[in-house]
């Protein structure tokens, strides 16, 4: 269903391919998103075993294209209908309002998590520099050289051209929902141009490739110290190259890209890919000593690239993706299916858990970064073997599905009284 504003009228061919073919909330967003938040703790724990057998260590995609690609599609569901509604101003409005709430969550994120490294730092029975493990020297030595060579440090941080280690994927989201109202304009006078700007963007985020063109290079300097010569104090991931996952997402359940078919041949195909990704996957190289795979990784490092998108990350993710929607079933049947949806077994409670994770996904995410880091100091100070760290990564996986039903809860407004 879609309505048009007096001051945007597309015309009917191009209203008819930007229609939104549903407006309910997929089960399969949420429960994806919802594994992806777990991963996302476990992935950031310092000296965590469990980061060693994560799935990113299977193949060349990890929990960050998950977290992405759901993301576009959350958002297509969340701001495609205010789109639609409103129109095109009171849309970009929202999607401001999103960003402005996505960037306090950035600034406390950082600021609770430097306390946090400080304050850790500073016990007396600990023998580690918490926060220089982060590289936050710049913050806390009053003399460092890298302080009076950009003496505006904070300046830098609110500004988002100093993006610390580990705090990259909430400002790569914000200039991401930034090019979202540019994309739905596009698509009400063409489907085509949504594709073409957004190849173009991804191609132009590509450093060897422009490079090797002479082409200007799209990405965003992590440190405005360090001279633009140096590549890797850019942003850890790149947004012109993270859009192509996220309008990805974004389109398919916008009905812009049609939903593949459950073929045959399309499963065999995808199957055959993320297979063959493990001989050159992490995995590959440490356990299976493929030292070939390890050579090819170097000198193809562009097409896997994490800070720019490569493209063999995109193809594996896609094929691993359609995999997971095949195997979820058509709306997460099989999902709910796998818990016979009636509480009388232990799928059902946990289905419940993974789904409100999803739906809370910021203030989860905002959480597992804190907490991850305190679960890391906690293994430093009880040991690694693999009781405590699971019993470490049991309470890290508790905190997020307390802060999940918590935010929850406060968004129901409890203090309102209904009129009787």
């Amino acid at each position: 269903m879609v309505s048009t504003t007096p001051s945007f009228q597309p015309t009917p061919s191009a209203a008819a391919q930007a229609a939104t073919p549903a407006s309910a909330r997929d089960i399969r967003l949420d429960f994806f998103r919802g594994m992806a938040m777990f991963i996302i703790l476990f992935a950031h724990t310092p000296g965590n075993f469990l980061t060693s057998w994560i799935p990113a260590r299977w193949g060349f995609s990890d929990a960050t294209e998950m977290f992405v690609f759901c993301s576009g599609m959350a958002s297509a569901i969340a701001f495609g209908r205010t789109f639609d509604r409103a129109g095109l101003a009171l849309g970009s409005v929202r999607v401001g309002y999103r960003i402005w709430q996505v960037y306090w969550a950035h600034v406390g994120l950082f600021f609770a998590t430097a306390a946090l490294l400080v304050f850790l730092t500073d016990l007396p029975f600990t023998d580690r520099n918490y926060w220089g493990q982060m590289n936050l020297w710049m913050l806390f030595v009053e003399h460092s050289e890298d302080l009076w060579a950009n003496p505006n440090i904070l300046f830098s941080f609110m500004t988002l051209q100093w993006v610390p280690n580990l705090f990259d994927i909430l400002p790569m989201y914000m200039v991401i929902l930034a090019m979202m109202p540019v994309f739905y304009a596009l698509a009400r006078v063409h489907l085509g141009l949504v594709a073409a700007v957004s190849i173009a963007l991804w191609f132009m985020g590509q450093r060897a490739f422009t490079e090797a063109l002479g082409l200007p290079y799209f990405n965003f300097t992590a440190e405005p110290w360090v001279g633009d010569d140096d590549w890797q104090r850019r942003w850890f991931l790149n947004p012109f190259g993270w859009q192509l996952a996220f309008f990805t997402g974004f389109a398919f359940m916008r009905g812009w890209i049609p939903k593949p078919p459950v073929k045959a041949l399309l499963i065999g195909l995808a199957a055959f890919i993320v297979i063959a990704n493990i001989p050159l996957s992490n995995i590959g190289v440490r356990e299976f000593g493929f030292e070939w795979a390890r050579e090819w990784r170097v000198e193809n490092r562009q097409l896997i690239s994490k800070t720019d998108f490569g493209i063999l990350r995109y193809v594996q993710f896609l094929s691993l993706a359609y995999l997971a929607w095949v195997i979820a079933g058509d709306g997460g049947d099989r999902i709910r299916a796998g818990a016979g949806w009636t509480g009388r077994n232990i799928w059902a409670p946990l289905l419940t858990v993974f789904l409100k994770v999803g739906q809370q996904s910021l203030a989860v995410f905002v959480v597992s970064i804190f907490i991850a880091r305190f679960n890391g100091f906690a293994m430093d100070m009880l040991g690694r073997d693999v009781a405590m760290t699971l019993m470490v990564n049991g309470f890290g996986c508790a905190v997020l599905i307390a802060t999940a039903y918590g935010a929850s809860y406060f968004k129901t407004q409890p203090w309102r009284v209904k009129p009787k």
